[in-house]
């Protein structure tokens, strides 16, 4: 079977838009946990643009985590299937928990998440995506905080990939199979 081909479509959010938009978030998040003891948790690898921006934009004290949870693979479909990769370090009994993704489609793997960090027992668990797909949601999950709403294509940029690939683009674009 012959490897797929893909390109890169249309540019659907610009540098700027980003950055005035994790501003907004930055903003917002600060005065949502003003005087509370904030834990950043990123979901690697995607989260890592989005985090790195948003917690400068945060102007309160924080502490930061990472998990891994894998429900791709290299495909431009969840499997369903949700694993735990790596586990945060933390202790979060206790902590404002503050989950940074990078998309949210089906909802699945950040339910599962959310579920097992609520048994932790922190003070409150919110979750900040930077791009949310609802059209594509198979879960009832309502992120806290939200970038941009975008329609149900594969999208890349700004650390979503396809395969690993396009991380870096510091925009979202979308990809398209080449026929």
């Amino acid at each position: 079977m012959a490897e797929k081909k893909y390109e890169l479509g249309e540019l659907l959010i610009s540098e700027e838009q980003i950055r005035t938009r994790v501003e907004e978030l930055g903003k917002q998040i600060s005065g949502d946990y003003r005087g509370k003891d904030l834990l950043v948790v990123g979901i690697l690898r995607g989260s890592v643009p989005f985090m790195a921006d948003l917690i400068r934009a945060i102007d309160n004290p924080l502490s930061i985590d990472f998990m891994s949870v894998s429900s791709y693979g290299a495909s431009t479909k969840s499997s369903g299937v949700v694993r735990i990769l790596k586990d945060m370090e933390s202790n979060i009994e206790g902590k404002d928990v503050l989950i940074v993704e990078d998309i949210i489609d089906s909802g699945l793997t950040l339910s599962y998440l959310k579920e097992a960090l609520l048994a932790r027992k922190p003070a409150s668990l919110k979750i900040a995506t930077f791009l949310d797909k609802p059209a594509r949601r198979k879960v009832e999950l309502t992120p806290d905080y939200v970038g941009f709403p975008v329609e149900d294509v594969f999208i890349v940029g700004y650390g979503l990939d396809l395969d690993q690939k396009y991380r870096n683009l510091p925009y979202i674009t979308h990809v398209v199979e080449v026929k």
